[in-house]
């Protein structure tokens, strides 16, 4: 097999102990495994027969998982499952060497995890299509009833405004407040995007509030953005998706405004294909979303609405679910090329036809840039490798909660460090500087025209 494209810059390793790599080894995965055993054992005690039987066996395979991670045992081939990236994964692992869980490439073991447990899946008869996290997913989505509510009312009165005269300045302002919305998910301030109308965007009140909003953005591309957006009318956006609940609902509204707006007539939806870290979004998730809004009580009229426009755009083929192997694979987004491995090929050709490609959240951030302890002021361009010339136009939108962060400018990194320490000096628990990268405080919204 030809290898994965070389990265020049090293790889975070879950042995380096000033790495969030190295915490999230130790502490993140086996709270994690932990959680997973704790919901398959509910779902057994809701099952009977050969099904519970099958859970009792899932049960005992995710638990001497745990038991490895948490004793540094070895990484081992991935068994056939019969899909055609386990010889991908065990290619690498034999490329890559041995490799232990408290010593791996961090981007690669982490996706090893959550392939292994798939693998546990498709080993049963009655658990191929089960979800560790289904439960939890939709748990957190019903507990932000009110936010939800806030954005179903600020939809409805936009969407009706948008069929009206709406220039081209305050389309642009409006893309901005999605984008932001898009960017922080439950972590953002909505009382800007609930309350302020198209006139007061433009107003000296919506300005001091964007700056006030965009202080933590590090990297902030969203005008670039907005130019490939608006260049052709119509026309094609994906959404690269992250994670579901709540976050998946603002995409959805994102999504939304895009179409109402005219500036998509499609949106392609890019959800992962099996179980993924924690909280990532399935294709079964727009059916759940969907339902779910039926069981709010708040501002029913509004959500509603809402839900109308989804189902109706949906069943229209205006939004669109596609799912690829790719994107469960270990391989940077650098094989997304014309002979790219693992499924890169075929996702760069589709991708090719999108006049922009939103890339959401932190894990899509590391696959773009191989996950590289790159310095900080290295440039997107260079982070994202083949990527910068192979005529995608991408847009990631990434609250930083790992490693690698690229683009700054120099001296910036120096600030938030020292920045960080004093927060959590003050808050009595002080921790070394470069935790303000982990800390998903900070933002970065790069975008590559592809053209390089």
């Amino acid at each position: 097999m030809v290898p994965p494209i070389a990265c020049p810059a090293l790889p975070y390793m879950t042995s380096d102990p000033n790495s969030f790599a190295y915490t999230s080894a130790r502490s993140r995965w086996p709270v994690i495994l932990t959680g997973i055993v704790d919901d398959l054992s509910r779902s057994t005690l809701e099952s009977e027969g050969e099904i519970a039987e099958e859970g009792k066996l899932l049960i005992e395979k995710i638990g001497a998982l745990q038991y490895d991670v948490e004793h540094d045992r070895a990484l081992v081939p991935l068994e056939d499952d019969g899909l055609y990236d386990v010889a991908l994964y065990n290619e690498e692992l034999e490329r890559q060497g041995p490799m232990t869980w408290g010593n791996a490439p961090w981007l690669y073991s982490e996706c090893y995890l959550y392939r292994k447990m798939y693998g546990y899946l498709q080993a049963t008869v009655h658990w191929k299509d089960y979800d560790f996290f289904a439960r939890q997913k939709l748990d957190a989505f019903m507990s932000s009833e009110i936010a939800v509510a806030e954005l179903a009312i600020r939809y409805k009165t936009l969407s009706g405004q948008l069929h009206g005269s709406v220039g081209e300045d305050q389309l642009h302002l409006l893309f901005r407040e999605f984008i932001d919305i898009s960017l922080w998910g439950n972590a953002t301030d909505l009382s800007l995007l609930t309350n302020l109308s198209l006139d007061q965007l433009q107003s000296l009140q919506g300005e001091k509030a964007r700056k006030e909003s965009e202080k933590n953005i590090l990297v902030n591309d969203v005008d670039l953005a907005w130019k490939a957006i608006s260049s052709v009318e119509g026309g094609r956006v994906d959404l690269i998706l992250d994670n579901a609940g709540f976050e998946f609902y603002t995409d959805i509204i994102f999504a939304l405004f895009l179409l109402d707006a005219g500036l998509a007539d499609t949106v392609i939806l890019h959800p992962k294909a099996m179980p993924w870290f924690v909280s990532d979004v399935l294709p079964v998730d727009l059916p759940v979303l969907i339902n779910a809004l039926g069981k709010f009580n708040r501002a029913r009229e509004e959500i509603d609405f809402l839900r109308g426009q989804l189902v109706k755009y949906n069943e229209e083929g205006k939004i669109i679910i596609r799912s690829s192997g790719f994107w469960t694979t270990s391989l940077s987004y650098w094989e997304i090329r014309e002979n790219g491995l693992g499924g890169g090929h075929e996702v760069w050709q589709d991708l090719k036809e999108s006049k922009l490609a939103i890339l959401k959240g932190d894990l899509n951030y590391r696959k773009l840039t191989y996950d590289a302890a790159w310095p900080r002021t290295t440039s997107f361009a260079t982070a994202v490798g083949t990527l910068a010339t192979n005529n995608v136009k991408l847009f990631s939108l990434r609250t930083c909660k790992a490693d690698v962060v690229v683009g700054l400018a120099d001296g910036v990194e120096e600030n938030l460090e020292k920045t960080w320490v004093d927060i959590t000096t003050a808050k009595g628990k002080p921790e070394p500087g470069k935790g303000w990268a982990w800390s998903g405080k900070w933002a970065v919204m790069p975008f590559s025209s592809g053209e390089n």
